[in-house]
This record gives C-alpha cells, structure tokens and sequence, in this order.
C-alpha cells in the first residue's frame, strides 16, 4: 500500500513542510559544498604547483606515447595515478590544466562525500545540516588539502579512493551481498596503487569488514575486498613479470633506502614535521575537535554501537595513515592532508560536544560560524603567504624562452616541469631528477635509467646541451651552468642558459 505522504492530495502540511525544510537543508549544504569546489578548480587553475609534480606529469606524457614506467625511465612510485592522467591527457591534451581539474573534481568530491556522511549519519538532527557544512568548511578549506589536492601528483585521487572506500565499506556491512566489499577494495586498492603514501586504508578496511560485518557472510566479503584491491595494481604486476629487480627498487628500495640522500640530517626533519601541527592553529584545532569528538562519541552520546563503530572506522583510518606517514623516511607536511576528510568527520561531534554544552543544544549556529570562520582565515593566510611562490604560467614563460634559444637539433638541459611545458622527451636518465645523486655500479645504473651527476657534469661542460633552465640555484652551481654558457636571462626568479662555451683551463 502506498505511503500516504507519496500521495499529492492526501499528504498533510507537515508532512509537505519537513519535505521543504529537508530540501532546503539539502540546498544549504550542496551550496556550501558548491563554493568549496569552485575555489578548489580555481585554485587549480592559477597558483596551484609544486616543483615535485613536474615528474609526476612528465611521467604521464611518456606514458602516453608509450613508454613504460622503471622500465624505459625511473619514476619511484606507484603508476596508477600516472596512467590515469595520461587517459586524459590523451583525451584533453598534454597540459597541467588537464591534470590540475581532474585533482580538483577528485579533491571536491572526498569533500563532498565526507559531507554527505555526516548528514546522513550524525544521529543529533538539529545538527545535521549544520554539522555537514562544518564538516564540508574544515576538510575543504584545510590549507595542506587545498594546496596540495589539486595537483598532478597522487595527492587527489587518492583523497577520493580513500573516501569512497570508506564511504562503501560502511554501506557494505549492513549489506547481505558482496558488491559493496568488492568495490572499497577496489577504491582502496587505487589509492595504494596511486600512491603508497595511503596504502593502510586497505588493512583498516579489511579488519573492518572481518570484525563489524552486520549482514551476510562475514568472509565473503573479506574475501571480495582483498580481491578488489588486487585490481589496480595489475600494471604493476604486469610491470614486474618483465623486470623483477627494477621495479622492486622504484615501488620499495628507494623509498626504504635511497630517499635519504638529499636530506643529511632526516630524522630531525622527521621531528619537526611530525611535531608542527602544535603550531599550526588550523591542524592543532582540527585535531582538538577530533579527539573531542570519539570522548563524546565513547561516553556520552548515547548512539548506538553500529553508528559508533562507523565514526570509529574514521578515527582508525586517520590513526592507520597517520602512521605509516610518519614513518615515511623523510616526511613532509604536506602528505598528512590525506587524513582531512577522516579527522573533518570525526571533529563535528567534538564541535557538537562543546557548542551544545555552551550554548542550545538546538542552535549551532554559532558554534558552526566560529568553526568556519577560523578555517576559513587560516587558509586565506596560508595562500596571501604563499603568494610569491612560482605557479604554472611562470614556468610556460620559461619554457618558450628556452625553447627560442635552444639550437635546432640540440637538447635541454633542465628539470622535469620544463621537458613537459616543452613536450620535448628528456635525454635518458633525465626524468627523475632526485636520481642524480645515487651511487651505483655502471650496470645498475643502465638498468635503472639513471644518470649520475658526475656524468651529467661533463656532459655539460662537453657541449652536449645547447641551453639550460632551471630555477634551483644548487642545479646551477653543480653543474657550473654560469660558466657552461655564455648568456642568460632571468624569469621570475628562475634563469634561461644558451651559448654554450668551452671551458676555460683555468675552469678545469
């Protein structure tokens, strides 16, 4: 029998009135969310860059026209990101625009489906509309998320696979079916096989559905999530069949080992970064709030255990990421915006806990404004600090000049970002430019795609580059790029090189 408020000419006012207010709350907080994701794109699309994406990008393009991964050229990391931003940029062009709006659509939707969590989840209803426009504010303006998220590196794609993964293991254990355990795996299998840096969603997931599973059978869908996760790394195992030894030391051995080579003292950096957030105001009252938040959840909410346990599937996750990237030897802040949407969660029952004590239990308005008023300050500061940094268009700038001075037939000497602006493929050895500095014998060196900084040295002082760029003053003092050339331009704090001379003997 239908319900009697499906019925236009039966349904009474009330019931037409709770329809109105839901679909108006439903509008504040798709508004609110609406706002955060057009300001992540514009960001994405004018100051957002880092000198460490350029290889990322540069490792897509040369995927794109066929090239593999280890091993035609070094490229430490998981490939699935890789790959996945060469589909569209066979699709849409070789540009960091294009690489920039599918983080920032990835970065918008984690924001919006931890929203949508905290809507459709927080038991207190006066706070659910409220609540959900905190949640979208503090993990959407979160300043490492929003500088980082939205660029080429693995930053936004695995934000997206680690939320959507949460997001349907929670649906999975009130589920008699496997479908559900199937895909988390398989979205939590794309952020480790997109980056390492988020590969303990996959472990937390698997205990959850081993240990809360509330429908069906308990082990199907263990053995379903394990499968789902092996689904994004077949490239790489694929990869693998072909060299073992090469791609064991791109995905595992220079992260265990050799990332230490350009930081002497790393495991002071380590501290530093580990410890900054107590001087942080937006990290240090995001995680106030979210420790806030499981005391109040513990003792004295009242929830039932199910809703519990899926706010408590939050705390793991952010404990499970928090340390493994702690352990990333060295690491950097910037790597811990995976744990926004996690801790964003988690900190709108703290906010709950301490608005509703202060003020009505019914009103949270206030509490919800000061919360997003701070977020909102602190990234506005993070970015006006931040503002004379190098973006994407400087380097465009950099890129036709080199290309205008280059001699026809000669290569660039350069770093990743400009091999990509230029569309040029970087002479062998020269796509992965954190590799100069490692020591090995010849052969490994050959197998590895590696060039040493000594050879690169007399390469250059042998003519064999007819310019260089670079915007990194210790890459112009190794390689004597001053001396190497006769002219020079500077753009925008970085420099152009052509006119290669021979060096003088007092040089040698």
């Amino acid at each position: 029998m239908p319900s009697i408020v499906s019925n236009p000419e039966t349904a009474t006012p009330d019931s037409h009135n709770e329809r109105a207010g839901s679909a108006r709350s439903r509008a504040l907080m798709y508004g609110a969310w609406a706002l955060i994701a057009a300001g992540l794109f514009l960001y994405a699309q004018t100051w957002a860059f880092t000198d460490d994406e350029g290889f990322h990008l540069l490792a897509a393009q040369l995927i794109k026209r066929g090239l593999r991964p280890y091993l035609d050229f070094c490229f430490p990391q998981t490939p699935f990101n890789a790959y996945w931003n060469a589909f569209w940029m066979r699709l849409f062009g070789e540009s960091w625009r294009t690489a920039h709006a599918l983080a920032a659509l990835e970065t918008a939707a984690a924001v919006l489906l931890a929203t949508q969590f905290v809507y459709e989840r927080l038991p207190e209803r006066p706070w659910r509309v409220a609540g959900a426009i905190a949640a979208a504010v503090v993990i959407g303006c979160n300043s490492n998320l929003v500088e980082f998220g939205p660029l080429g590196q693995a930053y936004g794609i695995c934000l997206f696979s680690a939320v959507s993964a949460f997001r349907l293991a929670v649906a999975g254990a009130d589920r008699r079916d496997w479908q559900a355990a199937a895909g988390a795996g398989v979205f939590a299998g794309v952020a480790a096989a997109s980056s390492l840096l988020s590969v303990m969603v996959a472990p937390v997931l698997l205990i959850w559905f081993g240990w809360c599973n509330r429908a069906g059978k308990r082990w199907s869908k263990v053995l379903a999530f394990a499968i789902g996760c092996t689904i994004p790394f077949l490239p790489l195992v694929r990869l693998f069949t072909r060299s073992p030894r090469v791609v064991w030391f791109n995905v595992a051995q220079y992260h265990m080992q050799y990332r230490v080579v350009y930081w002497p003292d790393p495991l002071r950096h380590d501290l530093e970064t580990i410890t900054a957030w107590a001087g942080e105001p937006q990290s240090l009252l995001l995680g106030l709030l979210a420790i806030f938040g499981v005391v109040y959840i513990a003792r004295r909410s009242g929830w039932n255990r199910e809703r519990r346990d899926e706010f408590y599937l939050c705390g793991w996750l952010a404990l499970g990421i928090a340390a493994e990237l702690a352990f990333a030897h060295p690491t950097f802040a910037r790597y811990f915006c995976l744990l926004a949407p996690f801790v964003g969660i988690l900190a709108v029952p703290g906010l709950y806990a301490l608005g509703s004590r202060v003020l009505s239990p019914e009103r949270p308005f206030w509490p919800v404004l000061i919360i997003c008023v701070i977020s909102g300050g602190a990234l506005a500061r993070t970015l006006y600090n931040d503002r004379t940094l190098s973006t994407w268009p400087e380097y465009e700038e950099m890129a036709r000049k080199v290309e205008s001075v280059t001699p026809p037939g000669k290569q660039i000497f350069t770093e990743e970002q400009i091999y990509f602006l230029t569309k040029r493929r970087p002479p062998h050895g020269m796509e992965f430019g954190y590799s100069h500095k490692l020591k090995f014998p010849p052969e490994r060196m050959s197998a590895l795609n590696i060039v040493s900084e000594p050879e690169l040295q007399h390469e250059v002082s042998a003519g064999i580059f007819g310019s260089a760029a670079t915007c990194d003053n210790d890459f112009v003092n190794t390689y004597g790029l001053d001396k190497a050339f006769r002219q020079k331009v500077d753009l925008h704090n970085c420099s152009v090189y052509w006119d290669w001379q021979p060096a003088t003997e007092e040089a040698k």
